[in-house]
Protein backbone atom coordinates (compact mmCIF):
# COMPACT_ATOMS: atom_id res chain seq x y z
CA UNK A 1 0.00 0.00 0.00
CA UNK A 2 1.38 3.38 -1.00
CA UNK A 3 2.06 5.99 1.66
CA UNK A 4 -0.55 8.78 1.70
CA UNK A 5 0.91 12.02 0.40
CA UNK A 6 0.73 15.35 2.20
CA UNK A 7 1.29 18.93 1.05
CA UNK A 8 4.66 18.80 2.84
CA UNK A 9 5.62 15.73 0.79
CA UNK A 10 4.96 17.84 -2.32
CA UNK A 11 7.31 20.53 -1.03
CA UNK A 12 4.97 23.02 0.69
CA UNK A 13 5.35 23.36 4.46
CA UNK A 14 2.27 25.08 5.91
CA UNK A 15 3.75 25.02 9.42
CA UNK A 16 6.83 26.93 8.21
CA UNK A 17 4.50 29.51 6.70
CA UNK A 18 2.71 29.97 10.00
CA UNK A 19 6.08 30.27 11.74
CA UNK A 20 6.96 33.08 9.35
CA UNK A 21 3.75 34.91 10.24
CA UNK A 22 4.64 34.77 13.92
CA UNK A 23 8.18 36.03 13.22
CA UNK A 24 7.09 39.02 11.14
CA UNK A 25 4.11 40.21 13.22
CA UNK A 26 6.07 42.68 15.40
CA UNK A 27 7.90 44.14 12.38
CA UNK A 28 4.70 44.59 10.38
CA UNK A 29 2.84 46.18 13.30
CA UNK A 30 5.72 48.58 13.91
CA UNK A 31 5.01 50.22 10.53
CA UNK A 32 1.29 50.85 11.11
CA UNK A 33 -0.20 54.33 10.74
CA UNK A 34 -3.33 55.45 12.58
CA UNK A 35 -5.38 54.87 9.40
CA UNK A 36 -4.75 51.10 9.48
CA UNK A 37 -7.87 49.12 10.41
CA UNK A 38 -7.53 45.56 11.67
CA UNK A 39 -4.39 43.46 12.05
CA UNK A 40 -2.15 41.01 10.22
CA UNK A 41 -3.88 37.81 9.14
CA UNK A 42 -7.07 39.15 7.58
CA UNK A 43 -7.99 38.25 4.00
CA UNK A 44 -7.89 41.89 2.94
CA UNK A 45 -6.05 44.91 4.31
CA UNK A 46 -8.19 47.83 5.48
CA UNK A 47 -7.08 51.46 5.45
CA UNK A 48 -9.18 54.52 6.25
CA UNK A 49 -9.73 56.85 3.28
CA UNK A 50 -10.41 59.97 5.35
CA UNK A 51 -7.68 62.39 4.31
CA UNK A 52 -7.65 65.47 6.53
CA UNK A 53 -6.80 68.75 4.84
CA UNK A 54 -7.16 67.43 1.28
CA UNK A 55 -10.00 68.94 -0.74
CA UNK A 56 -9.60 66.71 -3.79
CA UNK A 57 -7.46 63.70 -2.88
CA UNK A 58 -5.91 61.73 -5.74
CA UNK A 59 -4.49 58.26 -5.18
CA UNK A 60 -1.07 57.53 -6.69
CA UNK A 61 0.11 53.93 -7.05
CA UNK A 62 3.29 52.15 -8.08
CA UNK A 63 4.67 48.62 -8.26
CA UNK A 64 8.21 47.33 -8.65
CA UNK A 65 10.71 44.68 -7.63
CA UNK A 66 14.37 44.48 -6.67
CA UNK A 67 15.65 42.80 -9.84
CA UNK A 68 18.90 40.88 -10.04
CA UNK A 69 20.26 42.68 -6.99
CA UNK A 70 18.71 39.67 -5.29
CA UNK A 71 21.43 37.53 -6.88
CA UNK A 72 24.03 39.48 -4.89
CA UNK A 73 22.01 38.88 -1.71
CA UNK A 74 22.03 35.15 -2.46
CA UNK A 75 25.80 35.17 -3.08
CA UNK A 76 26.53 37.06 0.14
CA UNK A 77 23.74 35.28 2.07
CA UNK A 78 22.52 38.66 3.34
CA UNK A 79 18.80 39.30 3.30
CA UNK A 80 18.18 42.17 5.72
CA UNK A 81 18.36 45.08 3.25
CA UNK A 82 16.66 43.99 0.01
CA UNK A 83 13.29 44.65 1.63
CA UNK A 84 14.29 48.30 1.99
CA UNK A 85 15.09 48.34 -1.72
CA UNK A 86 11.67 46.91 -2.50
CA UNK A 87 9.88 49.71 -0.66
CA UNK A 88 12.18 52.44 -1.96
CA UNK A 89 11.59 51.63 -5.61
CA UNK A 90 7.84 52.21 -5.32
CA UNK A 91 7.61 55.01 -2.74
CA UNK A 92 10.22 57.13 -4.55
CA UNK A 93 8.16 56.74 -7.73
CA UNK A 94 5.05 57.93 -5.87
CA UNK A 95 6.97 60.83 -4.37
CA UNK A 96 7.81 62.44 -7.71
CA UNK A 97 4.12 63.30 -8.15
CA UNK A 98 4.20 65.11 -4.81
CA UNK A 99 2.33 62.28 -3.10
CA UNK A 100 2.69 60.95 0.44
CA UNK A 101 2.94 57.12 0.53
CA UNK A 102 0.15 55.64 2.65
CA UNK A 103 0.49 51.87 2.57
CA UNK A 104 2.50 49.05 1.04
CA UNK A 105 1.92 45.39 0.18
CA UNK A 106 4.60 42.82 -0.64
CA UNK A 107 4.81 39.53 -2.53
CA UNK A 108 7.49 37.01 -1.53
CA UNK A 109 7.88 33.87 -3.64
CA UNK A 110 10.29 30.97 -3.13
CA UNK A 111 10.72 27.28 -3.89
CA UNK A 112 11.16 26.13 -0.29
CA UNK A 113 10.26 28.52 2.51
CA UNK A 114 12.89 29.33 5.12
CA UNK A 115 10.96 31.30 7.74
CA UNK A 116 14.08 32.81 9.31
CA UNK A 117 15.43 34.10 6.01
CA UNK A 118 12.04 35.33 4.85
CA UNK A 119 11.52 37.14 8.15
CA UNK A 120 14.76 39.08 7.57
CA UNK A 121 13.40 40.19 4.20
CA UNK A 122 10.08 41.28 5.69
CA UNK A 123 11.88 43.04 8.54
CA UNK A 124 13.68 45.07 5.87
CA UNK A 125 10.36 45.83 4.17
CA UNK A 126 8.95 47.08 7.47
CA UNK A 127 12.07 49.21 8.02
CA UNK A 128 11.64 50.73 4.56
CA UNK A 129 7.99 51.45 5.24
CA UNK A 130 8.86 53.25 8.48
CA UNK A 131 11.51 55.28 6.65
CA UNK A 132 8.85 56.28 4.11
CA UNK A 133 6.14 56.89 6.69
CA UNK A 134 3.79 54.31 5.17
CA UNK A 135 2.21 51.19 6.63
CA UNK A 136 2.97 47.61 5.63
CA UNK A 137 -0.62 46.41 5.69
CA UNK A 138 -0.57 43.21 3.68
CA UNK A 139 1.35 40.75 1.59
CA UNK A 140 1.57 37.26 0.19
CA UNK A 141 4.07 34.46 0.76
CA UNK A 142 4.11 31.86 -2.00
CA UNK A 143 5.97 28.55 -1.68
CA UNK A 144 6.28 27.00 -5.14
CA UNK A 145 8.49 23.88 -5.26
CA UNK A 146 10.44 23.49 -8.50
CA UNK A 147 9.92 27.04 -9.75
CA UNK A 148 12.92 28.59 -7.95
CA UNK A 149 16.43 27.30 -7.30
CA UNK A 150 17.20 26.23 -3.71
CA UNK A 151 17.87 29.27 -1.50
CA UNK A 152 16.46 31.76 -4.00
CA UNK A 153 13.34 33.92 -3.90
CA UNK A 154 11.73 36.83 -5.71
CA UNK A 155 10.08 40.00 -4.46
CA UNK A 156 7.45 42.42 -5.71
CA UNK A 157 5.96 45.44 -3.97
CA UNK A 158 2.90 47.62 -4.37
CA UNK A 159 2.50 51.09 -2.87
CA UNK A 160 -0.37 53.58 -2.73
CA UNK A 161 -0.07 57.27 -1.83
CA UNK A 162 -2.21 60.40 -1.93
CA UNK A 163 -1.84 63.99 -3.08
CA UNK A 164 -4.30 66.87 -3.32
CA UNK A 165 -5.10 67.40 -7.00
CA UNK A 166 -3.96 71.03 -6.91
CA UNK A 167 -0.56 69.92 -5.56
CA UNK A 168 0.23 67.28 -8.19
CA UNK A 169 3.75 67.76 -9.59
CA UNK A 170 4.02 66.83 -13.27
CA UNK A 171 6.76 69.05 -14.71
CA UNK A 172 4.41 71.10 -16.87
CA UNK A 173 5.63 74.39 -15.33
CA UNK A 174 9.31 73.74 -16.01
CA UNK A 175 10.93 76.40 -18.24
CA UNK A 176 14.40 77.44 -19.47
CA UNK A 177 16.60 78.86 -16.73
CA UNK A 178 15.30 76.58 -13.98
CA UNK A 179 17.85 74.83 -11.78
CA UNK A 180 18.29 71.07 -11.46
CA UNK A 181 19.09 69.72 -8.00
CA UNK A 182 20.35 66.18 -7.51
CA UNK A 183 20.12 64.18 -4.30
CA UNK A 184 22.97 61.77 -3.62
CA UNK A 185 22.37 58.05 -4.01
CA UNK A 186 23.78 55.36 -1.72
CA UNK A 187 25.25 53.46 -4.64
CA UNK A 188 23.62 51.51 -7.46
CA UNK A 189 20.25 51.46 -5.65
CA UNK A 190 18.32 48.70 -7.47
CA UNK A 191 19.17 49.10 -11.15
CA UNK A 192 21.88 47.94 -13.52
CA UNK A 193 22.78 44.82 -11.57
CA UNK A 194 22.85 42.51 -14.58
CA UNK A 195 25.69 44.60 -16.01
CA UNK A 196 27.28 45.25 -12.61
CA UNK A 197 27.37 41.54 -11.75
CA UNK A 198 28.82 40.66 -15.14
CA UNK A 199 31.65 43.15 -14.67
CA UNK A 200 32.35 42.58 -10.96
CA UNK A 201 31.94 38.83 -10.64
CA UNK A 202 32.70 37.59 -14.18
CA UNK A 203 35.14 39.98 -15.83
CA UNK A 204 36.95 41.11 -12.65
CA UNK A 205 36.56 37.73 -10.99
CA UNK A 206 35.72 39.17 -7.56
CA UNK A 207 33.81 37.35 -4.82
CA UNK A 208 31.20 39.08 -2.67
CA UNK A 209 33.61 39.01 0.27
CA UNK A 210 36.49 40.66 -1.66
CA UNK A 211 37.47 44.26 -0.94
CA UNK A 212 38.68 46.09 -4.08
CA UNK A 213 41.64 48.46 -3.72
CA UNK A 214 40.54 51.79 -2.27
CA UNK A 215 37.23 50.45 -0.93
CA UNK A 216 36.39 50.52 2.77
CA UNK A 217 33.94 47.62 2.54
CA UNK A 218 33.74 44.31 0.68
CA UNK A 219 32.11 44.53 -2.73
CA UNK A 220 29.09 42.54 -1.57
CA UNK A 221 28.31 45.18 1.07
CA UNK A 222 28.84 47.98 -1.45
CA UNK A 223 26.48 46.40 -3.96
CA UNK A 224 23.88 45.62 -1.29
CA UNK A 225 23.75 49.17 0.11
CA UNK A 226 19.99 49.79 0.27
CA UNK A 227 18.25 52.24 -2.02
CA UNK A 228 17.80 55.69 -0.48
CA UNK A 229 14.24 56.59 0.48
CA UNK A 230 13.75 60.30 -0.16
CA UNK A 231 10.16 60.64 1.00
CA UNK A 232 10.37 62.43 4.34
CA UNK A 233 12.94 65.14 3.45
CA UNK A 234 11.31 65.89 0.10
CA UNK A 235 7.80 66.10 1.56
CA UNK A 236 9.21 68.60 4.07
CA UNK A 237 10.80 70.55 1.22
CA UNK A 238 7.49 70.74 -0.66
CA UNK A 239 6.07 72.75 2.23
CA UNK A 240 8.86 75.31 1.91
CA UNK A 241 9.73 75.43 -1.78
CA UNK A 242 7.94 75.38 -5.14
CA UNK A 243 9.23 72.19 -6.76
CA UNK A 244 8.33 72.10 -10.46
CA UNK A 245 9.29 68.55 -11.32
CA UNK A 246 11.03 65.47 -9.98
CA UNK A 247 12.50 62.32 -11.48
CA UNK A 248 13.46 59.10 -9.74
CA UNK A 249 16.69 57.90 -11.36
CA UNK A 250 16.02 54.19 -11.76
CA UNK A 251 16.16 51.87 -14.78
CA UNK A 252 17.16 54.03 -17.73
CA UNK A 253 19.40 56.27 -15.62
CA UNK A 254 19.62 59.97 -16.43
CA UNK A 255 18.92 59.66 -20.14
CA UNK A 256 15.54 57.91 -19.93
CA UNK A 257 14.13 59.15 -16.60
CA UNK A 258 14.68 62.90 -16.67
CA UNK A 259 12.80 63.37 -19.99
CA UNK A 260 9.69 61.84 -18.40
CA UNK A 261 9.05 65.10 -16.50
CA UNK A 262 10.19 67.62 -19.13
CA UNK A 263 7.91 69.67 -21.40
CA UNK A 264 8.63 69.12 -25.11
CA UNK A 265 10.36 72.46 -25.71
CA UNK A 266 13.09 72.11 -23.08
CA UNK A 267 16.10 69.95 -22.28
CA UNK A 268 18.11 69.17 -19.17
CA UNK A 269 21.76 70.22 -19.28
CA UNK A 270 23.68 68.09 -16.78
CA UNK A 271 27.15 69.11 -15.55
CA UNK A 272 28.93 65.82 -14.92
CA UNK A 273 31.52 67.22 -12.53
CA UNK A 274 28.99 68.88 -10.24
CA UNK A 275 28.71 66.01 -7.75
CA UNK A 276 30.99 63.26 -6.37
CA UNK A 277 30.50 59.90 -8.07
CA UNK A 278 30.89 56.89 -5.73
CA UNK A 279 33.89 54.67 -6.61
CA UNK A 280 31.71 51.63 -7.38
CA UNK A 281 30.63 53.29 -10.62
CA UNK A 282 34.22 53.84 -11.72
CA UNK A 283 35.01 50.22 -10.83
CA UNK A 284 32.22 49.10 -13.16
CA UNK A 285 33.03 51.60 -15.92
CA UNK A 286 36.72 50.80 -15.98
CA UNK A 287 36.40 47.09 -15.25
CA UNK A 288 33.89 46.56 -18.04
CA UNK A 289 35.19 49.24 -20.40
CA UNK A 290 31.63 50.61 -20.31
CA UNK A 291 30.90 53.59 -22.54
CA UNK A 292 30.05 56.82 -20.70
CA UNK A 293 26.64 57.15 -22.30
CA UNK A 294 25.90 53.54 -21.37
CA UNK A 295 26.82 54.37 -17.77
CA UNK A 296 24.38 57.28 -17.66
CA UNK A 297 21.61 55.22 -19.24
CA UNK A 298 22.11 52.18 -16.99
CA UNK A 299 23.09 53.58 -13.59
CA UNK A 300 22.22 56.56 -11.38
CA UNK A 301 25.96 57.46 -11.23
CA UNK A 302 25.59 58.90 -7.73
CA UNK A 303 22.27 60.80 -8.05
CA UNK A 304 19.10 59.00 -6.97
CA UNK A 305 16.52 61.77 -7.35
CA UNK A 306 16.46 65.05 -9.25
CA UNK A 307 14.31 68.09 -8.50
CA UNK A 308 13.69 71.11 -10.75
CA UNK A 309 13.13 74.50 -9.09
CA UNK A 310 13.21 78.12 -10.18
CA UNK A 311 16.77 79.46 -10.20
CA UNK A 312 15.88 81.99 -7.49
CA UNK A 313 14.68 79.15 -5.23
CA UNK A 314 17.70 76.88 -5.69
CA UNK A 315 19.83 78.25 -2.85
CA UNK A 316 16.97 78.03 -0.36
CA UNK A 317 16.10 74.49 -1.49
CA UNK A 318 19.72 73.36 -1.10
CA UNK A 319 19.90 74.85 2.39
CA UNK A 320 16.62 73.21 3.44
CA UNK A 321 17.59 69.81 2.05
CA UNK A 322 20.89 69.89 3.92
CA UNK A 323 19.00 70.73 7.11
CA UNK A 324 16.82 67.67 6.45
CA UNK A 325 19.91 65.44 6.26
CA UNK A 326 20.27 65.20 2.48
CA UNK A 327 23.34 65.69 0.31
CA UNK A 328 22.03 67.95 -2.49
CA UNK A 329 23.94 69.37 -5.45
CA UNK A 330 23.04 71.77 -8.23
CA UNK A 331 23.83 69.45 -11.13
CA UNK A 332 22.52 71.41 -14.10
CA UNK A 333 19.90 73.64 -15.62
CA UNK A 334 16.93 73.64 -17.96
CA UNK A 335 17.48 75.10 -21.44
CA UNK A 336 15.47 75.51 -24.64
CA UNK A 337 15.62 72.46 -26.91
CA UNK A 338 15.95 72.60 -30.65
CA UNK A 339 13.99 70.22 -32.92
CA UNK A 340 16.98 67.89 -33.36
CA UNK A 341 18.45 68.18 -29.89
CA UNK A 342 18.26 65.49 -27.22
CA UNK A 343 16.21 65.75 -24.03
CA UNK A 344 19.32 65.41 -21.87
CA UNK A 345 22.67 67.00 -22.66
CA UNK A 346 25.71 65.80 -20.72
CA UNK A 347 28.47 68.38 -20.37
CA UNK A 348 31.65 68.65 -18.30
CA UNK A 349 34.60 66.30 -17.77
CA UNK A 350 34.32 62.67 -18.86
CA UNK A 351 33.86 59.94 -16.25
CA UNK A 352 37.19 58.86 -14.87
CA UNK A 353 38.76 62.20 -15.88
CA UNK A 354 39.97 60.84 -19.23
Amino acid sequence: MKKPLSYRDAGVDIDEGMRLVDLIKPHVRSSYRKEVIGDIGAFGALFSARFKGLKDPVLVSSTDGVGTKLMVAFMADRHDTVGIDLVAMSVNDILVSGAEPLFFLDYFATGKLDARRASLVVKGIATGCKDAGCALIGGETAEMPGLYKPGEYDLAGFAVGVVDRKNIINGSKIRPGDAIIGLASSGLHSNGYSLARKVVFERLGLKASDKPAGFKKDIGSVLLAPTRIYVKPVLKLLKKCNVLGMAHITGGGFLDNIPRVLPKAVKAVIEKGAWPIPPVFELIRKGGDVDEEEMFRTFNCGIGLILVVRKKDAEGAIKALKAFGEAPYIIGRIASRGPRERDVELTGPPLGGK
